[in-house]
């Protein structure tokens, strides 16, 4: 008996990833996108779980709008691994709906809920890792992997960790004492100085049974709609209560609707080269892990990027490209859209979003 046969992964594809606009679009979204290696997030978010266990038990949730491109990305996934929501509800209920369909073919199944378009530096320690929060989840603890804190971020939320449960594959297992939101620069300085606190990846690990048992107690509403749709899985009438019921469950985040109310939660602290590539500032930090500071990067397709007496420059391009004197700024030159910004205004790419729709130009989004 394989030690991991009961092992699942359920990978989170759906979303728009606008902060990467104009490279990533409604119809293009960063986790189709090649951002930091030749492969797209997606293909590499799969691949990265190669060693642990089969395609077969890899699942993804996305929208119809999606299927075709992720396909194309990772052609062995089987087509019945894609569960497809009629549209968005948050991450919430798309934990619900993917983990439901996983229990149908599993009912033993330990799920690692994972996202399609983060960016892990280091794929082994993050292996490793996994099979420790599947062996503490095996133990009915609901698991998530706390990322160690490397400046005060603004822009996560954070796991405060208690006392010590054990050791785990070589990983020390913390009780979860509370999820915070993301907070000012003054309280993630007094996070990081406390030295109890990790960032949120939004990764979390647990059995099939216990994870809709929290929606049970925490989200009867959902729940109920999500055992409706259970219930029809594998019949004729499946599409029909789909559409019926989807409407009506509870558009919240997964951290919201189960992970901040739930009991035994643990925390496995741990450094594996995380980033979320939530804006192009990270994109700009991931592709300098191994450059010196102030680097010019640059990602291009067809022309040339000369970064004359610049710094800290991000250039993408499918053209030519040429700064004189420049610096920290981000240059990405698309078909349609030729976008420029200052480095430190990256995480307001959203304000841009609003004018141009404000404007009328849905074309450009």
């Amino acid at each position: 008996m394989n030690m991991y046969e009961n092992y699942y992964a359920l990978i989170m594809a759906g979303g728009g990833g606008t902060r990467l606009w104009p490279l990533s679009r409604k119809h293009r979204p960063k986790q189709i996108l090649s951002l930091v290696d030749e492969d797209s997030m997606f293909k590499i978010s799969v691949d990265r779980l190669a060693p642990l266990f089969p395609l077969e038990r890899v699942f993804v949730v996305t929208g119809q709008n999606m299927v075709d491109d992720l396909k194309a990305q990772v052609p062995d996934l089987p087509d019945e691994n894609f569960i497809i929501e009629p549209f968005g509800q948050d991450t919430g209920p798309a934990v619900g709906f993917g983990i439901m369909h996983i229990q149908e073919r599993d009912p033993n199944a330990i799920v690692a809920v994972l996202t399609a378009d983060h960016h892990i530096a280091n794929p082994e320690r993050f292996r490793e890792v996994l099979k420790a929060a599947y062996e503490a989840a095996s133990q009915d603890y609901i698991v998530t992997l706390g990322i160690s804190p490397t400046f005060p971020a603004t822009g996560f939320g954070y796991i405060e960790r208690g006392e010590l449960i054990g050791e785990m594959n070589g990983f020390e297992v913390y009780h979860s004492e509370r999820f915070r939101e993301k907070p000012n620069v003054e309280t993630a300085i007094e996070f990081l100085a406390r030295g109890c606190f990790s960032w949120n990846a939004g990764m979390f690990i647990w059995k099939a049974e216990r994870a809709l048992q929290e929606f049970k107690q925490q989200r009867p509403k959902t729940y109920q709609h999500l055992t409706a749709i259970q219930a029809a899985i594998g019949t004729p009438e499946y599409d029909r209560v789909l559409k019926n019921h989807w409407p009506h469950v509870e558009k919240l985040p997964v951290d919201i609707a189960v992970m901040e109310n739930a009991h035994q939660v643990a925390v496995i602290p741990v450094d594996i080269g995380w980033s979320d590539i939530g804006s192009w500032s990270s994109l700009y930090d991931a592709l300098c892990e191994d450059e010196e500071q102030h680097s010019n990067v640059h990602r291009t397709t067809n022309g040339e990027v000369f970064t004359v007496d610049s710094e800290g420059m991000l250039v993408i391009t499918e053209r030519t490209v040429v700064t004189l004197g420049t610096q920290n700024l981000v240059i990405v030159d698309t078909d349609d859209v030729v976008f420029v910004c200052d480095r430190t205004q990256a995480q307001n790419v959203r304000k841009i979003i609003r004018i141009l729709q404000e404007n009328g130009r849905d074309d450009l989004l």
